[in-house]
């Protein structure tokens, strides 16, 4: 498996994204900040971070379901996390429906979403492609 930028593969990151339900109507044009998996010459997982000034919103993180459980969201993860840090980000923050006990394993904690810096707070993906109901998560680089 290799990582690599996610670019070049915008068509199958987007497939994989619709195919695990995940918001693909609000992705950056470019994909500077988002990263793939591959393995066999195929997309099997991506992860993105969209930066709003000293701050990350991890997003799109998913691994297609026939590669999971070997480790591939982790790799992801923490190459998202060395890039937010090597770009001078502070804090990463994400929002789950499904998989809070991974993040927590990963050292991101559950706040409130008053907590969540304004920056962020005004993205789409937190103020309306994800529900209220979402589960909001941080951790500090």
């Amino acid at each position: 498996m290799i990582i690599d930028q996610a670019q070049p593969y915008k068509d199958a990151l987007h497939e994989l994204l619709v195919a695990e339900k995940l918001p693909v109507a609000d992705l950056p044009e470019t994909l500077d900040n988002f990263i793939v998996a591959i393995q066999d010459g195929a997309v099997v997982g991506v992860a993105g971070v969209e930066v709003y000034g000293r701050y990350g919103l991890l997003r799109s993180l998913a691994v297609h379901p026939a590669h999971r459980s070997v480790g591939i969201a982790g790799k992801l993860l923490a190459r998202l996390t060395n890039m937010s840090r090597l770009k001078g980000l502070s804090e990463l923050y994400l929002l789950t429906e499904t998989a809070p006990a991974y993040f927590e394993r990963h050292h991101y904690d559950q706040i409130t979403r008053e907590e969540v810096p304004a920056e962020v707070q005004q993205s789409s993906k937190f103020s309306h492609v994800c529900p209220v109901s979402a589960i909001v998560m941080k951790k500090k680089l």
